[in-house]
């Protein structure tokens, strides 16, 4: 799973690296310890008349469906499981319309021990300062505000995992998906809607290259937070 990222770039550095036009929403400050129900960047395309546009957008994450009774959902929707999202009510539409990248640094995941034990461990690659996670993303109104409030749609997330491949299985047995660049025009592309296609696309994401590194247990707690969570632990 991915219950934990690190996203501190600069948003002018995130639009550079995904060739993102513009920024929608107040960008979140930087974080080590990015945690669900935050607000994160992620990137999407839209059709606009007969272009497409790339932007940068702030959202919850933490999935919220547009049919949802209220928002307590998202908590529960921080990741999907690429296996069944063109299956899963909650995250069907998404898949089909409304696909996403979320800039990450890296990630963290908890290795359990023999013992009972978990061991934080930051895992990262050596070659690529930015990761970007396979996301959906999903409008849901508030049915407490009004429908002129400007307020009433909330923009959520969610990230995609899917088995660990064997490098990284000792730490968990899930892990995000991860779109490599020269994949990210066809996972975002809007007019890509059919379920084949998209499964296509999916079935066709490579592995992934990372490295674990066990770090500080200062991670745990979400109120820590800095550049020295990252930092090989003593």
């Amino acid at each position: 799973m991915c219950g934990r990222y690190v996203m501190s770039k600069a948003t002018g550095d995130l639009l550079s690296h995904f060739e993102a036009r513009e920024v929608e929403g107040s960008p979140p400050p930087p974080s080590w310890n990015v945690a669900p129900t935050q607000d994160v960047p992620i990137i999407a395309e839209r059709l606009d008349e007969d272009s497409v546009d790339r932007r940068l957008l702030i959202a919850r994450w933490g999935l919220v469906p547009s049919w949802a009774k209220d928002i307590k959902i998202g908590s529960r929707l921080i990741n999907a499981r690429s296996e069944s999202i063109l299956d899963k009510p909650s995250f069907r539409r998404a898949a089909f319309k409304r696909r996403a990248l979320v800039p990450a640094e890296g990630y963290y995941e908890w290795q359990k021990t023999e013992d009972g034990t978990k061991i934080p461990n930051y895992l990262y690659s050596e070659k690529d300062d930015v990761l970007a996670f396979a996301g959906l993303y999903e409008f849901w109104p508030d049915p407490a505000l009004p429908e002129d409030d400007p307020h009433r749609w909330l923009l959520s997330c969610t990230v995609l995992t899917t088995t660990a491949h064997d490098s990284l299985g000792h730490v968990h047995d899930r892990a995000p998906v991860i779109i490599p660049p020269s994949m990210y025009a066809r996972w975002l592309d809007p007019d890509t809607t059919d379920r084949d296609k998209v499964q296509e696309i999916l079935d066709a994401i490579p592995e992934p290259v990372l490295t674990p590194r066990v770090v500080t247990d200062r991670v745990n707690s979400v109120r820590n937070n800095g550049p020295e969570l990252i930092e090989p632990a003593p």
